[in-house]
């Protein structure tokens, strides 16, 4: 298929569109290694299954959404395509994100059974990413007869999936930072009851 192809889609108009985001993409996937190595300094002392769960239900989902941005911004850059070949390729990938979506939810909000989330944690990690890829989905099954709509669908997913990649990540640097400093406090507290604790006595 050649290029006239690509053309008669739209996608050359959308080209700029989707470098500047998957360079972003890819730039804030290497970052989260950054995110990975701050919270796994904070939780060395918790048991290896603890670490396990927390990062898959906070950390790895991050990952996965700048990898997803990564993934349809290629996707669209790719010489060639056609309607049917872009919507079969968008459908897979958003009932495959709304597969993944459901076992985050079930890690964050089934294995730790004493978290309490905010307000903010429902909306940022089980109700804006399911929805993105559940818009994905129907824009690769309407792809063929609305292209115009998928093309739209499919650009406002990848940066959906950009910012709550990016919220996410400072929400774990933001609440590691501030438990460490918590414990750091209650640690130098006790060891300052522990030492006053002879003069006391005296």
């Amino acid at each position: 298929m050649s290029a006239t192809a690509t053309e008669a889609l739209g996608l050359n108009a959308w080209e700029n569109f989707y470098v500047i985001v998957g360079s972003s993409a890819a730039a804030l996937t290497g970052l989260t290694f950054i995110v990975i190595t701050i919270a796994a300094d904070y939780r060395r002392n918790n048991s290896p299954a603890v670490r396990l769960k927390g990062l898959r239900a906070f950390i790895t989902p991050t990952v996965v959404y700048f990898g997803t941005a990564l993934w349809l911004s290629a996707l669209m850059s790719v010489p060639g395509q056609t309607a049917a070949s872009l919507s079969v390729c968008v459908g897979i990938s958003g009932l495959v994100g709304l597969g993944y979506c459901c076992a985050v939810v079930y890690w964050m909000f089934g294995v730790f059974s004493d978290y309490k989330p905010f307000l903010s944690d429902w909306i940022w990690n089980a109700v804006l990413p399911p929805a993105a890829f559940a818009l994905l989905t129907v824009a690769g099954a309407v792809g063929t007869r609305h292209t115009a709509f998928s093309l739209y669908a499919v650009g406002g997913v990848t940066v959906l999936l950009l910012f709550i990649g990016i919220h996410n990540a400072w929400d774990v640097v933001a609440w590691t930072t501030t438990e460490r400093h918590a414990r750091k406090g209650h640690e130098s507290a006790a060891l300052s009851g522990i030492s006053s604790e002879p003069s006391e006595k005296q």
